[in-house]
């Protein structure tokens, strides 16, 4: 299980650190790939897999369905961690979530999500400001 933040610089080679507590899982393989919210997705393979399998099961006459496979699917690049735990982020993909030199590595369960360190302070700052609302959809689910 993938959870915390983790606050870190990117090298002049576009090299992330992956936490520490996360890199055995991602030594079997990892994706990295757009995200929703201007961040990046980074599964291990077994994760992806089984999201990759989903995306490719949806109706291609549907739209909404052709859109989120082609940002997911034709996005993704497959990662290795290093001998220093760093990963590989492709230019095209740090432009697309805007990440700069500064980056935060999110644990999401199944997942981490890589945002550029300002988006993702103004991410928590705007989520903060709407606790109630988000209270609210916690109540629906029973929690």
């Amino acid at each position: 299980m993938f959870i915390g933040e983790y606050h870190y610089s990117i090298d002049d080679k576009n090299r992330l650190g992956v936490p520490v507590k996360f890199r055995t899982e991602l030594l079997k393989g990892a994706v990295v790939t757009r995200g929703l919210d201007t961040c990046l997705f980074l599964f291990p393979r077994k994760e992806w897999t089984k999201l990759a399998t989903k995306l490719s099961e949806m109706p291609i006459s549907k739209s909404k369905s052709r859109t989120i496979a082609r940002l997911m699917l034709a996005g993704a690049m497959d990662v290795s961690v290093d001998k220093q735990g760093r990963i590989n982020l492709p230019d095209y993909l740090r432009k697309y979530a805007g990440i700069g030199k500064k980056a935060v590595v999110a644990g999401l369960y199944n997942r981490m999500e890589i945002w550029d360190e300002k988006k993702w302070e103004t991410f928590k700052k705007d989520a903060e400001e709407d606790s109630s609302e988000i209270a609210d959809t916690l109540g629906e689910i029973g929690v």
